[in-house]
């Protein structure tokens, strides 16, 4: 099981937060990199943001400044807080988790964003 599972998702009003988080079989230091992308209704998947290795971090353009990207070395786990959501943001969000040039996605978790 390579395969890394997400969880947080649901249902948040604009202007909400929330935070999901994604699991992943291995120690996060084996791993190259983790992370999250997302397809939102009628848009290809997008990436997101980045954690590596070394715990540094990347965030598309369109979620820098409401969106952080951390993770717990102890258990495995990265988490995406996201604050001030709008109905841009509302979409799959998927994990994914990069080892030696391998890419593994999670089955995604939706976000709902009401108005």
């Amino acid at each position: 099981q390579v395969q890394p599972v997400e969880s947080g998702g649901g249902l948040v009003q604009a202007g909400g937060s929330l935070r999901l988080s994604c699991t992943t079989p291995e120690s996060i230091f084996s791993l190259d990199a983790m992370g999250w992308s997302r397809q939102t209704p009628g848009n290809q998947r997008e990436w997101v943001a980045t954690i590596t290795n070394d715990g540094s971090t990347r965030y598309a353009d369109s979620v820098k400044g409401r969106f952080t990207i951390s993770r717990d070395n102890a258990k495995n786990l990265i988490y995406l807080q996201m604050i001030n959501l709008s109905a841009q943001d509302a979409g799959v969000y998927y994990c994914y988790r990069i080892k030696g040039g391998d890419m593994y996605w999670g089955q995604g978790t939706q976000v709902t964003v009401s108005s």
